[in-house]
């Protein structure tokens, strides 16, 4: 027997006083009438038909209230499944924001904060070594070993995927209801989805203008509905007026959920923040991290070959004068101090904080924020000064690790909690898809998380999580493992594979008698420590190598069986 009660929240969720009164009403004359119906139950034949009338008046009234001054983009909140808002930033590391308490003093972004006291704070989340196989990721739910036929073609980004091959959650959820929308960063192939993923997009699309690839903040050819068009004005701004338009209703029907992937150019190289912005945390300074300079005598050999970092005459450190290939637009001038970077960094990121905001006003003014599921994280972290770093890319979590808050619509207990497991790209869609009750056809790479959100602290949590690092190479093109430069093509770091069991982490590079990696990150979370090479931690070694190659096998890398032998075990 159903729950009379439960099934009227469902049907109509409390949105004003009278609602909740006829509601009520109408609940109870449910409750009796189903009653009536029981065997052994008797009602009396006027009574229930006096109950039918009122319910018959309730639910005209109720039927009628949109039309009694209710807004018509609140109709989606009524559904029950939820809007998605995805708000997706670019090389952020999680020092820039001030909830996860390991950023200079200094630093405050009180609306990201926000989002974390009302919902779930994850301490790491690993989405992708750099930006396009992050997307690929979210794109598709699988690791970027498994992303078949994406690859980069012609000029750089440029690149290509072929659509039955890799097919993209977006098209699920257009199928199953919802109204598909991506605004910002576009950096994964040059078919953009219009049409068949997407249901409206604003997008600048990278791999479609190589030449426009460097204009992150300003100049931008932005695709608008399939017609291209040159924006001025700074895109972080941009990107959160068109978002706050789409959420308010516009260029959306009202009577559908909708999925919006938002996605931030910030605070990708050429780092430049809002001008309103420029200089505001000027002459701010914050200590060194420990190992700047090295030396990484436990670390693998190619980190001599990614130190971004010398040390100055007073005491500080400045940017090394490196070698990089033209189409590396994280180039920041050779000579540049270390405070003036983070002071730099930390200004970009205020219009994105800004942004948080003004999209959780428009969510709460339209009357959707307790039926949208909001999410706030990172296409992978960013460097500032660890291992000697000022990149992504490198297995590190100064240099991988997202931040990531999700707040569910209907907040419970686990408000303001953070979680200490660690999720991956894959986790996070299939989450996504479960919350929207969307069945995807193709295997899925993901572990389902929703206990995480029921029980953020939870001990008994015993699922590995793994992230891999293919360079610009995808799918099957991942089966042969190469060598030389393509091996490194990516920022000068090899390919690998990074593994999180509770507090630890594992990382096993593909490079021939190279060193492992095991990182206890609750004792040592900088990982400045490599356990591998204490004999004590041999068999938790040997386990999370053996854990690995199990999730390797799981979710069907080609390579599994021809990685390059580790170093020998002390």
């Amino acid at each position: 027997m159903c729950n009379p009660r439960a099934a009227h929240k469902k049907l109509f969720p409390p949105q004003h006083p009278t609602v909740n009164f006829l509601q009520e009403i109408m609940v109870r004359y449910l409750t009796m009438f189903s009653f009536s119906r029981r065997p052994g139950l008797l009602f009396a034949h006027g009574m229930v038909q006096h109950f039918e009338s009122i319910a018959g008046v309730c639910l005209i009234v109720l039927l009628s209230l949109p039309a009694m001054g209710q807004e018509p983009q609140s109709t989606a909140s009524g559904s029950e499944r939820p809007n998605i808002l995805f708000i997706y930033a670019d090389d952020q590391s999680y020092k820039t924001i001030s909830c996860y308490g390991e950023h200079p003093a200094w630093v405050q972004t009180p609306n990201i904060d926000q989002l974390a006291r009302r919902g779930v704070r994850f301490t790491r989340a690993y989405l992708g070594a750099w930006c396009m196989p992050s997307r690929a990721s979210i794109l598709t739910g699988r690791l970027q070993h498994g992303v078949e036929s994406m690859r980069m073609q012609g000029t750089y980004p440029g690149s290509v995927y072929d659509p039955a091959q890799c097919p993209f959650v977006p098209a699920e959820l257009r199928k199953a209801g919802y109204h598909t929308a991506q605004i910002g960063k576009w950096h994964t192939g040059v078919d953009s989805g219009l049409g068949r993923d997407w249901d409206y997009q604003m997008v600048w699309n990278r791999p479609a203008h190589p030449d426009n690839a460097g204009n992150y903040y300003v100049d931008q050819i932005v695709t608008i509905m399939g017609e291209d068009q040159l924006v001025p004005g700074y895109s972080t701004d941009n990107y959160t007026d068109w978002a706050v338009d789409y959420i308010q209703g516009k260029d959306r029907p009202a009577d559908q959920p909708w999925y919006l992937w938002l996605c931030y150019g910030a605070i990708h190289g050429p780092t430049t923040p809002a001008e309103r912005h420029q200089d505001k945390l000027s002459g701010q300074t914050t200590s060194l991290p420990s190992d700047i300079f090295g030396p990484w005598d436990d670390k693998p050999a190619y980190l001599k070959d990614t130190s971004a970092w010398v040390p100055t005459n007073d005491g500080g450190a400045a940017m090394r004068k490196r070698n990089l290939p033209a189409s590396n637009f994280n180039v920041n001038r050779a000579g540049k101090r270390f405070d003036d970077w983070i002071q730099q960094v930390n200004e970009c990121n205020m219009a994105v904080d800004e942004g948080v905001g003004r999209l959780i006003s428009a969510l709460e003014a339209s009357g959707q924020l307790q039926n949208t599921l909001v999410i706030y994280t990172a296409d992978q972290g960013y460097g500032l000064g660890e291992h000697g770093f000022n990149q992504k890319v490198a297995p590190y979590d100064a240099t991988v690790a997202s931040p990531l808050i999700i707040v569910e619509p209907e907040q419970g207990a686990q408000v303001g909690r953070a979680c200490p497991h660690a999720v991956n790209a894959p986790d996070l869609v299939d989450y996504i898809c479960r919350i929207a009750r969307v069945d995807i056809p193709w295997k899925m790479h993901g572990r389902d998380i929703r206990p995480l959100l029921e029980s953020p602290e939870r001990t008994d949590w015993e699922l590995p999580m793994l992230m891999t690092h293919t360079s610009r190479s995808y799918g099957s093109d991942t089966n042969v493992i190469p060598n030389g430069e393509e091996l490194t093509l990516t920022a000068n770091v090899p390919w690998y594979a990074l593994l999180r069991d509770g507090r630890y982490k594992y990382v096993r590079t593909f490079v021939e008698g190279e060193i492992e990696e095991l990182y206890d990150l609750e004792s040592d979370p900088e990982e400045l420590v490599n356990l591998a090479l204490d004999p004590v931690h041999r068999q938790r070694l040997e386990r999370l190598r053996s854990m690995t190659l199990s999730e390797l096998r799981r979710t069907e890398a080609g390579f599994v069986d021809s990685l390059p032998a580790v170093a020998a075990s002390n």
